[in-house]
C-alpha cells in the first residue's frame, strides 16, 4: 500500500500467486459496445502491469434499469466480454444494482509466479523509461462530452484505450531487464512516474518532447480545454516538481504528464542495454508506440519529479 501499487499479490504457494484487481467508471462516450470494450481493457491493465495473466473476470455493473433498456445494458457487456475474451480469461458471472448513472467494470484475479511479479517500484538509476501508448485521452474525452472533439482525434483515443496491454506486457517477457513497471490511469503520468521513486532516493525526469500524444491533442490544450482531475493530479505533485524547461518550450506539452488517463499504456523501466531491442520489439508486437520519455536517475534535491527536454533538444 506505501507505493499504491496496481494491485494486490496473494502467494498460493512457491510456483503461483494471486494477483488481483477491481475498476469502473462512467460512460465516456455514447457507444455502448465501445465503452463496454474500454472499461474491460482498462481493468485488465493492473494484471497486465504487474506481469501477470489474468485468468477469471467478474462483472461490476450499475445500471438504470428504470430508465433505459437492458438491450443497451447488453450492448455494453457484449463489449466486456470481446476484451475478456482477447485477454484468454473466462467471466464468472458478476453483480449488478440499479443506479442513477450507468457504471460498468471488473474485478479481475490473474496469476503469476512469485518471482516473477513486476511492481511500481524497483526501478534504478540509469533506467530509461519507455511509454506504450500516447497521452490525452482526459483532454480527448472532456473535449468529446463538449462537442469540441474533432472525431479523428476522438476514433485514434479509441483505438489506444481498447488495446489491451498484453501485448506490452508479452514484450517485457520476451526481451527482459525490466526493473519496474505501472500503467498509466486517472492519476496520469506524472503521479504514476512519481510513484516509482517517492520512496526512494531517486528521482525521474520526464523529457515533454517525447511524449507520445494523440492528434490534435496539443490543439484542444491551447484551446483552453482542462478536467477537474487535470488539476487535482498537478497540485497533488506541486511540491515536488524541479522545472528544468528552456524559456522556448511549448507550454502546452507539461500539461499531458497531468492529464488523467482512461486505459493508458504501460510505463517501463528498463537497463539502457536492452531499451533498444525492448522499443523494437514492442513496436513489432503491435504496440501503438514505445516512447522513450525519461529515465530515472538519483536525487539531487527534495524533488523527485524533473520536468525537462531531452538532451538533443535542450541543445
Amino acid at each position: 500500500m506505501e507505493t499504491r501499487d496496481d494491485a494486490g499479490v496473494y502467494q498460493l504457494d512457491d510456483e503461483t500467486a494471486l494477483v488481483q484487481t477491481v475498476d469502473f467508471f462512467a460512460p465516456l462516450l455514447d457507444d455502448p459496445y465501445t465503452y463496454g470494450q474500454i472499461a474491460a481493457a482498462n481493468a485488465l491493465s493492473d494484471i497486465y502491469a504487474m506481469n501477470a495473466r489474468p485468468i477469471t473476470t467478474l462483472n461490476l455493473v450499475g445500471f438504470p434499469d428504470n430508465e433505459l433498456p437492458m438491450e443497451l445494458l447488453g450492448e455494453i457487456l457484449e463489449g466486456v466480454a470481446n476484451r475478456v475474451a482477447l485477454a484468454g480469461a473466462v467471466n464468472l458471472g458478476g453483480h449488478s444494482v440499479r443506479d442513477a448513472e450507468i457504471k460498468v467494470g471488473l474485478a479481475v484475479t490473474g496469476i503469476a509466479h512469485p518471482q516473477q511479479i513486476i511492481r511500481n517500484v524497483g526501478a534504478r538509476a540509469g533506467d530509461c523509461l519507455i511509454l506504450t501508448k500516447p497521452l490525452g485521452t482526459g483532454f480527448v474525452t472532456t473535449a468529446h462530452k463538449r462537442e469540441l472533439c474533432p472525431p479523428a482525434t476522438l476514433a485514434e483515443a479509441v483505438v489506444s484505450m481498447i488495446q489491451l496491454n498484453r501485448l506490452a506486457r508479452d514484450a517485457v517477457r520476451k526481451v527482459g531487464g525490466v526493473s519496474a513497471m505501472t500503467d498509466i490511469t486517472g492519476f496520469g503520468l506524472g503521479v504514476h512516474g512519481s510513484e516509482m521513486v517517492e520512496t526512494t532516493g531517486l528521482a525521474v525526469r520526464f523529457f515533454v518532447d517525447q511524449l507520445p500524444v494523440f492528434s490534435g491533442v496539443l490543439d484542444l490544450i491551447g484551446s483552453g480545454i482542462k478536467n477537474r482531475a487535470n488539476g487535482s493530479n498537478r497540485a497533488f505533485l506541486e511540491s515536488h516538481l524541479d522545472w528544468q524547461l528552456s524559456p522556448d518550450h511549448d507550454s502546452r506539452r507539461p500539461e499531458l504528464l497531468f492529464d488523467p488517463q482512461t486505459s493508458g499504456g504501460l510505463l517501463i523501466a528498463v537497463d539502457p542495454q536492452r531499451v533498444d531491442q525492448l522499443v523494437g520489439t514492442l513496436l513489432d508486437s503491435g504496440a501503438i508506440c514505445a516512447n522513450i520519455v525519461g529515465r530515472i536517475e538519483p536525487r539531487s534535491n527534495e524533488n523527485w519529479l524533473v520536468i525537462a527536454q531531452s538532451e538533443a533538444q535542450s541543445s
